[in-house]
């Protein structure tokens, strides 16, 4: 009998056993979030103060999900250019995936992905202020297993509007995955710099 799982209730431990996901630990796995990463602007690093001011200011009160993605993502892949050639972008897509015995099916909708028309670049998965990162991780890594290149590295970005992290997954001899540091807004340093940073390297090695 085919089980089929809701996104929104996957979770880690789920991946891993009907998917034989696995967790990577070694720091030189996932490389591309600390080493090798574009300086910014005056004027980027400018523009990320903005975008923590006004959203420190917004999230006094409650902000849902939209909010966060025309108050803080908008911004951050504009800056880091992905509204430009070669990428384009895609909201709510449907995403079917099955376990190789099809055994175990997930079904659910992205919430936004940065693509070209060979392969997904970046699988954006947002929430409103309340949730944890921890609901959104497996919810991303998820969608991430419905990636048309697996064999190639598959990049994800979670965001409650606080708090962010990166996410790398890609199939050796089987599906494996890791994860940055935690950046926050709660940080007297503005971490959104290295945000953009990261976001602007994975963009340019893309295009390479």
């Amino acid at each position: 009998m085919v089980e089929t799982i809701q996104s929104q209730k996957i979770n880690l431990l789920d991946l891993k056993l009907k998917f034989g996901l696995e967790r990577n630990n070694d720091g030189e796995f996932f490389q591309e979030w600390q080493e090798n990463l574009p300086e910014l602007t005056d004027l980027e690093m400018a523009s990320m103060d903005e975008v923590k001011e006004e959203y420190l200011h917004l999230s006094q009160y409650p902000l849902l999900e939209p909010v966060v993605k025309l108050v803080v993502l908008s911004p951050l892949l504009k800056w880091a250019g992905f509204y430009r050639y070669p990428f384009f972008i895609t909201g709510e897509k449907e995403v079917r995936i099955s376990s190789e015995d099809e055994a175990t099916i997930i079904t659910g909708r992205l919430d936004l992905l940065v693509f070209t028309p060979e392969f997904w670049v970046l699988v954006i998965e947002a929430k409103k202020t309340a949730y944890s990162l921890e609901v959104g991780i497996p919810q991303a890594l998820a969608y991430m297993l419905g990636s048309p290149n697996l064999e190639k590295p598959n990049y994800g970005f979670v965001t409650n509007g606080t708090d962010f992290i990166f996410l790398k997954l890609i199939k050796q001899e089987k599906l494996v995955y890791s994860e940055s540091d935690l950046f926050s807004m709660r940080r007297r340093h503005n971490d959104l710099w290295n945000v953009l940073q990261i976001l602007k390297g994975l963009s340019r090695l893309i295009v390479q």
